[in-house]
């Protein structure tokens, strides 16, 4: 069992639409998968989930007891070994208690072969409890210095403010780099990849090109690995996901405009 972060310094570098897309590829391939929704106050995976219409009880009302975990989870009508646990749009993170999350955790590890938690960005409460408790993170980066360097903080935090840095352990950190465009690496207009791993200095777990099949599929309520699976960012994704199970796959560029993936990348994922 697993406990999987998906965090970032900066916001709208694609954490919900990782979390969405990562969730459904594991659950496709037979194991139970748990998404986590940490965001407290604003509560997009539901939506990118297409379940914000079926969202009753949420983290906060299993943090504070008022609901029990059976009662919050929405089990995906699409894959039925996929499950979300919303985030309040009306309480504030403060109402996440160490205690509470624990608890929660604790009961998802034991039903769960995957929980992803979603992480809002930067360093706060929500996003501090929101890795307190993982395995493995996954630190999403978009190629500009300013993502880049946030993303090397976060990196910082995960060394220092979780269970297992408190128990002198390593956590295992990956790079997920997104909203790739190799014509305007190329041309300087943003980070080349060796650029963006010299700086973090963690394992590279796949590159997503930017892509409109992945905001067309967030419309649709749909994680891009359901909604457009043939497309260039939903091969990208599964693949991550079977990195993060262990496959060894050839880390490649993705190549949107045609549809195909690019060029073989010399280095591979850990």
């Amino acid at each position: 069992m697993t406990v999987l972060v998906v965090t970032s310094g900066k916001g709208g570098v694609g954490k919900t639409t990782t979390t969405a897309a990562l969730g459904a590829a594991l659950a496709l391939g037979g194991q139970t998968v748990c998404v986590v929704d940490f965001d407290v106050g604003l509560r997009n995976l539901d939506l990118v989930m297409g379940a914000e219409r079926r969202v009753v009880y949420d983290l906060i009302n299993v943090v504070q007891g008022d609901a029990n975990l059976s009662q919050a989870l929405i089990r995906d009508k699409r894959i039925d070994t996929l499950s979300l646990l919303p985030a309040s749009q009306t309480r504030d993170k403060d109402n996440l208690t160490v205690e509470g999350v624990d608890r929660v955790m604790a009961e998802l590890r034991e039903r769960f072969d995957w929980v992803i938690c979603d992480s809002p960005a930067g360093i706060e409460r929500g996003a501090t409890l929101a890795m307190r408790h993982a395995d493995v993170a996954v630190v999403v980066t978009n190629p500009e210095v300013s993502s880049v360097r946030d993303s090397d903080r976060i990196i910082g935090i995960l060394d220092a403010k979780t269970l297992r840095a408190e128990r002198g352990e390593r956590m295992e950190k990956y790079l997920l780099l997104t909203r790739y465009d190799a014509a305007r690496a190329e041309r300087g207009d943003m980070l080349k990849v060796d650029d963006v791993l010299d700086i973090l200095s963690i394992p590279l777990l796949g590159i997503i090109p930017e892509s409109s099949d992945v905001l067309r599929a967030s419309n649709t309520g749909s994680p891009v690995t359901l909604g457009e699976p043939t497309s260039a960012p939903a091969r990208a994704y599964t693949d991550a996901a079977r990195r993060l199970n262990g496959a060894e796959i050839a880390m490649t560029i993705p190549d949107d405009r045609k549809g195909l993936f690019g060029r073989l990348f010399g280095r591979r994922a850990a």
